[in-house]
């Protein structure tokens, strides 16, 4: 029998009383949640973990963001990069050891989204591409945290796109009902992100029901098909889906620019690789 949607996100709202997120995440989800958490509140949890600080100066100097080898300092990154922008960073790299244990890969696939992301945001001189690139980010958290709550079923939902050759969120969708693409967008809700991220999170797959964001939704949606495409990490399945009509529209793209896209992801997804330790 399927579980009741209703009782799912019930369950997903509630994640951070699970016994098995680490207590590094437990802290930083009360820190987040807070929408009143000032920029010095973030730093100093941060600095608290030296770790943590590594990851963070890391990734805000990766090729995800336009400043690449010139963040020195938690303060400096909060000011370039604003509260939200340093928030999602912040999540991201607290979760990615739990991503790398509901699909081997999932984060190095979540970073090449990220650097996809800004490489299209270029493209379609989009603004706030700091943001769009935290939203290609955490665009599967939805499979952290159905994992987390759901071990069981996941892993069959897994199996499934091996035995049934189905993609991931329809293995997601016969064992729950919905997808990871919910399961996300309902788990930022829960952490006080904003509606922006919140929408392009929950409609990567689908960027036409954006009401708010259907550039941003239409960005992520087409980095993700992207890093699928080269290759890098893994997403849970072996395929990589067409592009959204819609958001070939929204975009204003076409099959030249994605062919001409490819090299310079290639080359900025080998720089990132090396600057956060992945095996290419």
């Amino acid at each position: 029998m399927s579980i009741d949607t209703r009782d799912i996100r019930a369950s997903i709202e509630k994640i951070d009383n699970i016994p098995t997120i680490p207590v590094v995440l437990q802290k930083l989800l009360r820190v987040i949640e807070n929408p009143r958490v000032s920029m010095n509140e973030i730093s100093d949890y941060i600095l608290g973990d030296p770790i943590l600080t590594s990851r963070v100066l890391k990734l805000v100097n990766s090729p995800i963001y336009g400043f690449p080898g010139r963040i020195s300092s938690l303060n400096q990154a909060l000011i370039l990069m604003g509260l939200n922008v340093v928030r999602g960073i912040l999540l991201g790299v607290s979760v990615f050891e739990i991503m790398e244990k509901t699909i081997l890969g999932l984060w190095k696939h979540s970073m090449g989204c990220a650097v996809a992301a800004r490489i299209i945001c270029r493209r379609v001189d989009a603004r706030e591409p700091e943001e769009i690139a935290v939203a290609a980010l955490l665009h599967d958290i939805g499979k952290v945290v159905l994992n987390l709550k759901f071990p069981d079923e996941y892993s069959r939902a897994i199996v499934s796109t091996v035995k049934d050759d189905a993609f991931i969120f329809e293995a997601e969708e016969r064992e729950f009902q919905i997808n990871h693409s919910s399961a996300g967008a309902w788990i930022a809700a829960k952490w006080n992100f904003p509606r922006t991220l919140v929408e392009a999170i929950g409609y990567h797959h689908k960027p036409s029901l954006s009401a708010v964001v259907p550039l941003e939704s239409s960005i992520v949606h087409v980095a993700d098909i992207l890093t699928r495409a080269v290759g890098f990490g893994f997403a849970g399945d072996a395929f990589v889906p067409e592009v959204d009509s819609f958001a070939w529209e929204t975009l204003g793209l076409d099959k030249a620019a994605l062919v001409q896209m490819v090299p310079e992801l290639q080359d900025s997804l080998a720089e990132a690789a090396e600057m956060m330790d992945f095996d290419e």
